[in-house]
């Protein structure tokens, strides 16, 4: 590891508080690398740069004490009938701290945040509770228009773009961006931490800290990323080991991608570092007591493969049937004459996987490494062959049962030699010197180059020419080569590639908006879509200034969102909103739920992911997302829903008939995750539904909450949840919340914890009947997906203020809703589809504009100045 990594790491701590305010100072000799997160560009784009960063003109500060004429007036009797009787100053505590008996609606800029409070209650419809005296639907649409109505005068005449200062990359985003500048693909889970989460994701900026321990992470990740995009020699052989999940059902072709005609297996991409040799190992899967390789008594041929190309072709298994071979026939050492023979495995049966090796050739950057079992019957077609086992039945702990891999091993380099021909390579050499006096020269076009990409704007010359003096001092130690290695590992350390930063104008006044220049509005917009970086096209339009232009602008949102780099947004919002990522953990009973393997649970990944993507593909309205009649399935996953006539492990789109299944709750990963690993859970489903469909989250609970006693606890007879559920609110500390969370989460109650449907459990009927919190009331998941369609502005509400989350990495506030609420009236004349909702998005105040601080707080010695 090079010493100036060293000094890479304190520039960046540098860096960090010199864009905070925290510790800057000047005339350093790291000054150059400091003052990186200023917007930074070239001197000949400054005065473009800044007006486009020219405060925005903002209304007058005055209060605005009543809503305009125009506007429909909000009639107050209405709290004081239905709602003081509760929320006032002396019984707030118990009413959720909200308090309006000495609240005037004719002032609302006095606390525009409690009215926006008020506005959401009344729509979910969750006020007054069910059981108390409610106003008329009429009176409750009247009240929400004329309080919004009102909101909205008032923002217009204080707005609030909200403040992001600084804002690092999280991990996917760092990926990503590494690999759009450089062409690498990288492993990030085996490099950098995972992120804080905060309002349900990953990318929120407030959260996304530099610890010194995270730092020197960077620094190893740029040192690993720079040797391997210029394939530095003096990479050692090293041994990269994938393992294949004992979970995986390997009877039947587990991949799309492996070879017709194949079952088990695996695949995976490898990145190879140099060109060269490698040598790959196979590892097959024991059972678990005896610790013998299993199904060894039958012939099998693994195929191996590299980017298509058959690398070779296993021969394995049925050696010692009947053999007298001392390889094939069990070890007896002698014990004493009380304990008698000791049988232990035969070595065969132990090590008989140990000749599964292979060396072979192979060019550096990424490879798609195959291996699967061909399967014995040549005849053998996809579909229709014998009922598949449980898990139970197949994880024996005898060597009986189908061979299997457990895990696949890739060695190397040997022989290795430096690549010229390598996509990374391609997009950092720009040039190459012909000789030595061409050098400088050629270092300074490729530092310029990968600048400009990675800090996502133009380049100074002062920053060039200090990502120069890390090209010198490795150039000093090696080769041309080495010095632009150096050069890379310092651009994946700096500052202005790991932060952005909202640089705030100069002559501006404290808490005051002002609009992005158009290269941070440029890189707002890439890492909203694509968790990445601007592409050429992006960065050329914001370079022009007509990346300003409202009508460009659109067309950018339809490109962007077409692009293959969109499905960002299915790993980084979707993920995260709907909780898929924790499909990844969750761990379903084998006993209770023997059907569930890894199999099932890539395909409902794979089905929820195809799903959404053709949703924003289609651009379909967004209340599809609960109503579709239509979904991906393969021959798994068709089998467990009882849809007939899918075969093959390829997902493609089926026309559901059955009601229950129809929109995203009839999917297995949103019901999976919604559950417990022995049960279902109303609370955790309720609580989802809440929370994720409703945008009303309910309340912590209380410390010291009883556990729900489970079935057949104590010596009881089998019950269902619905009955402990009610046993459970008879407590009256549990019932405050569960009265509200219970009856959402029962109208999924007909699927099990891993989305098989039934209608009993124990033998007992399910009741799956509840009520929304306007006390709205259902029998079935068919009947509460209606309802929930009926909602369909609550849900849309929820999907833009979730969405806007994630566009701005920050939490949405009280000042936000006016702007989402334009977002959403400007979208109704045609629907709110996906690219509607986006590029209302963009093109709304908050996304493209930012504050600045607020003023410092006066000190004693300024007062006394």
């Amino acid at each position: 590891m090079t010493p100036t990594f060293s000094r890479s790491v304190i520039l960046l701590a540098a860096g960090i508080a010199l864009a905070t305010g925290v510790g800057a100072s000047s005339g350093t000799p790291e000054q150059a690398v400091r003052q990186a997160p200023s917007p930074g560009v070239a001197p000949a784009r400054q005065s473009v740069a800044r007006a486009q960063a020219r405060v925005a003109p903002v209304a007058s500060s005055q209060p605005a004490t009543r809503p305009a004429a125009s506007h429909a007036t909000f009639d107050q009797t209405l709290l004081t009938t239905y709602c003081t009787r509760c929320h006032n100053e002396r019984g707030k505590a118990r009413a959720g701290g909200l308090a309006l008996d000495k609240a005037d609606a004719t002032r609302l800029a006095d606390d525009p945040a409690l009215w926006e409070k008020v506005v959401s209650k009344l729509r979910s419809r969750e006020m007054p509770p069910i059981g108390s005296s409610r106003p008329t639907d009429a009176a409750y649409q009247a009240a929400i228009s004329a309080l919004e109505q009102s909101l909205d005068a008032v923002s217009a005449q204080r707005p609030n773009a909200g403040r992001i200062a600084v804002h690092r990359l999280n991990r996917s985003q760092y990926a990503n961006a590494v690999r759009d500048v450089l062409g690498l693909e990288i492993d990030v889970q085996t490099m950098l931490r995972p992120d804080e989460t905060g309002y349900g994701f990953d990318n929120i900026a407030d959260v996304l800290t530099i610890s010194p321990g995270l730092m020197e992470e960077y620094k190893l990740a740029a040192w690993k990323i720079a040797r391997l995009a210029v394939g530095d020699p003096a990479i050692k052989s090293s041994v990269a080991t994938y393992p294949v999940s004992r979970f995986l059902d390997q009877a039947v072709r587990v991949d799309e991608e492996l070879p017709f005609g194949t079952r088990g297996g695996t695949g995976f991409t490898h990145q190879f570092p140099l060109d060269g040799e490698y040598v790959l190992k196979i590892s097959l899967q024991r059972a678990y007591a005896q610790n013998v390789i299993k199904g060894l008594r039958e012939r099998e041929q693994i195929d191996v493969r590299l980017d298509g190309r058959q690398v070779t072709l296993f021969n394995i298994g049925g050696e010692c049937v009947n053999s007298t071979e001392p390889r094939c026939v069990a070890f007896q050492p002698k014990l004493n004459v009380a304990s008698g023979v000791r049988v232990l495995p035969a070595e065969y049966d132990l090590y008989a996987d140990k000749d599964l090796v292979v060396r072979f050739q192979a060019k550096a950057g990424p490879g798609r490494v195959t291996a699967a079992f061909l399967e014995r019957d040549a005849s053998a077609t996809e579909g229709g062959g014998a009922p598949r086992k449980p898990l139970t039945q197949w994880q024996t702990d005898t060597g009986e049962g189908l061979m299997a891999i457990d895990a696949i091993s890739i060695e190397g380099p040997f022989g290795a030699r430096v690549p010229r021909e390598t996509e990374s390579r391609r997009r950092i050499f720009t040039c190459y010197p012909s000789d030595t006096s061409a050098e400088p020269a050629c270092a300074r076009q490729i530092a310029s180059s990968l600048a400009r990409r990675a800090y996502r704007r133009p380049v100074t010359a002062e920053e060039v020419e200090t990502l120069l003096g890390f090209y010198r001092r490795g150039r000093e130690k090696g080769t041309f080569d080495t010095g632009i290695q150096t050069l890379l590992e310092a651009l994946l350390m700096a500052p202005n590639f790991l932060l952005r930063v909202a640089q705030d104008p100069a002559d501006a006044a404290p808490s005051t908006n002002y609009r992005l220049n158009a290269y941070e509005l440029a890189s707002r917009l890439s890492f909203f879509l694509w968790s990445s970086v601007p592409d050429d096209e992006l960065l050329a339009l914001a370079e022009s200034g007509r990346l300003r232009d409202e009508q460009v602008l659109r067309q950018q949102v339809r490109r962007m969102m077409k692009d293959s780099r969109s499905a960002a947004l299915i790993k980084g919002f979707f993920s995260s909103w709907l909780s898929l990522r924790d499909l990844a953990n969750v761990v379903p009973d084998p006993a209770a739920y023997p059907d569930f393997d890894e199999n099932l649970r890539t395909a409902f990944r794979e089905e929820t992911e195809l799903f959404l993507n053709s949703q924003i593909q289609d651009d379909r309205p967004i209340t599809e997302l609960l109503t579709a009649n239509y979904t991906f399935l393969n021959e798994r996953l068709a089998s467990f829903y009882g849809v007939p006539h899918v075969l093959g492990p390829r997902f493609r789109r089926v026309t559901m008939t059955d009601p229950n299944r129809m929109g995203l709750l009839g999917h297995g990963s949103i019901l999976t995750v919604t559950s417990y690993s022995t049960r279902t859970s109303p609370v955790v489903r309720g609580k989802w539904l809440l929370s994720t469909i409703l945008g009303s989250p309910p309340p912590a609970p209380p410390p010291n909450v009883p556990a729900l006693v489970e079935a057949g606890e104590g010596g009881a007879p089998p019950s269902t949840v619905r009955e402990r559920m009610a046993k459970h609110r008879a407590n009256p500390v549990c019932a405050s919340c569960h009265n509200r969370i219970d009856p959402m989460g029962f109208a999924l109650e007909n699927f099990s914890a891993i989305g098989r449907y039934r209608t009993s459990e124990f033998t007992l009927p399910i009741d799956a009947s509840g009520a929304f919190p306007d006390g709205s009331g259902f029998k079935a998941p068919a009947e509460f997906r209606k309802l929930l369609a009926g909602q369909s502005d609550v849900f849309v509400n929820t999907v833009a203020t979730k969405l806007l989350t994630y566009a701005l990495g920050r939490g949405v506030e009280y000042y936000d809703m006016p702007a989402i609420r334009k977002i959403l009236r400007t979208s109704q004349p045609t629907g709110t589809t996906w690219s509607t909702l986006v590029t209302g998005i963009v093109t709304s105040m908050p996304f493209q504009m930012n504050r600045t601080a607020a003023a410092a707080p006066a000190t004693r010695a300024d007062l006394q100045h």
